[in-house]
């Protein structure tokens, strides 16, 4: 089988919060404005993470994760989605910690990922509270299995240059890597954070000039020229064949897309998975729109919906006609944010807001989360949606839930994770389908084509 050469490298840190982040999106301006050409993936189920580094390369980010995608579903989504061989630099920003994951084997963590793309790693090291000794932290990333190549290490948060210097010196001593910039601390030089991870784009006041101040400071502490020298330590990857080509057969329906501040969590590859099956995408701003175009179905993502409580709530001829066309059986697939705007009412904030109330609930918020983290599911019945007993991977990141539940159809049993009710996920109603679980279309690769398939259904009956 042919192989191909791939340059690429992995931006990780033995913990959280250490600054990987702002360091991914530094390189990855740094290298656009020089006219390279370079392409990013986050791992783990994200949606904020990629729109900063949409931002920063000026192209879409992709997810790959493995407890979500499988080794074989993360190779064919970065084969698909990486650049041109030898030419493009592909860089992978971990989550959390190197090797924290779910599984003993640590399959699931950054680790493995980098293992599976047989990717080398930049590691950055929060320098803060550490002497010397912030080299057996590094010798530890190196041998804690699954065992990858630390290509280089980033000092951040340095407290000065002779704390700075003896790190240096005891990591290239004792762990036989270079360590190639020493980042001073700035409280400037940090994304804010709320309750659902970094704050978004589109809430981040001059963001873009953030990147660049990123980018700058970087690129003044920083070797850039050895660290692209490390995507090329990467080894020849074997061609993959991949069953789908990405072409996007002709538009046969249109799926409206709610879109905007309030609703702004998609994969890319779901709403492209859509197109390849055969829809039009229509996206609609739900807090500015007070109607629906014509549509065949309509695709309602996560997001921060109770920001804009007010606004959504008080835009009653929108809600009014997604009522409508749902009860007339045009199918709805809705996820987290899109199903408390389904519900009867959302109380947060000490305010109640009436909703669409296509779901027998109302929803309440609290100051934990109810549901943080992968999903294992088992569908209970056969359904428009899916059939009896298929299991489903997804994840979920909610503060919210059901007050009250009147009677509902489910289609999950949860196996693990929260959903709905903790044990119960994916509520049926008519061709609605609305959950707390975020699918990814390349771990649930016939999804696309169902929704689509229904809303032809529906279209054909209209027309009769």
């Amino acid at each position: 089988m042919d192989e191909v050469t791939l340059p690429r490298l992995m931006i990780s840190a033995p913990r959280k919060s250490s600054g990987k982040t702002t360091l991914t999106l530094a390189l990855l301006y740094h290298f656009a404005r020089q006219g390279i050409e370079v392409r990013s993936f986050k791992k783990g189920p994200d949606y904020i993470d990629p729109m900063w580094h949409k931002l920063a390369s000026g192209e879409e980010c992709f997810s790959l994760d493995p407890f979500l995608m499988g080794e074989d579903g993360c190779l064919d989504s970065f084969f698909k989605n990486c650049g041109s061989e030898g030419n493009s630099l592909n860089i992978v920003e971990g989550n959390h910690g190197l090797h924290d994951g779910m599984e003993l084997d640590g399959f699931d963590s950054s680790a493995g990922l980098a293992s599976i793309l047989k990717a080398p790693v930049l590691l950055v090291v929060d320098s803060r509270n550490m002497n010397r000794g912030i080299a057996a932290l590094v010798t530890g990333m190196q041998f804690m299995p699954p065992k990858v190549e630390i290509a280089g290490v980033i000092l951040n948060q340095v407290r000065n240059a002779r704390q700075g210097d003896k790190q240096k010196s005891a990591i290239e001593h004792y762990c036989k890597v270079a360590v190639l910039g020493a980042i001073p601390a700035d409280e400037e030089l940090v994304i804010a954070e709320r309750h659902l991870g970094l704050t978004t784009v589109g809430e981040t006041a001059n963001a873009l000039k953030f990147i660049q101040g990123a980018a700058e400071r970087v690129a003044h502490y920083c070797d850039m020229n050895e660290i692209r020298s490390l995507f090329y330590k990467a080894p020849p990857l074997r061609k993959r064949t991949l069953m789908d080509s990405g072409f996007e057969k002709a538009a046969q329906v249109k799926i409206g897309v709610f879109r905007d501040a309030a609703f702004c969590f998609y994969y890319p590859e779901n709403l492209a998975a859509l197109r390849e099956n055969g829809a039009e995408l229509l996206f609609i701003d739900s807090l500015q729109e007070h109607s629906l175009p014509e549509l065949d179905g309509l695709y309602l993502g996560g997001g921060f919906p109770e920001s804009f409580f007010d606004r959504l709530s008080s835009n009653r001829g929108l809600m009014k006609e997604v009522h409508e066309r749902v009860k007339s059986g045009m199918p709805l697939y809705a996820e987290c944010g899109g199903l408390i705007y389904l519900s009867k009412s959302a109380t947060y904030g000490g305010k109640t807001y009436p909703m669409a109330g296509l779901l027998p609930f109302d929803i309440g918020f609290q100051p934990s989360p109810a549901g943080h983290g992968y999903l294992d599911l088992k569908s209970c019945s056969d359904s428009a949606w899916f059939k009896k007993d298929v299991r489903v991977r997804a994840h979920e990141f909610h503060y919210s839930r059901p007050l009250l539940s009147g009677a509902c159809r489910y289609q999950f049993d949860v196996l693990r994770g929260y959903g709905v009710n903790g044990k119960s996920d994916g509520v049926l109603s008519r061709n609605l389908f609305a959950s707390y679980a975020h699918l990814h279309a390349a771990a649930n690769p016939g999804w696309a084509e169902t929704f689509v398939s229904l809303a032809s259904a529906w279209k054909g009956n209209r027309q009769g």
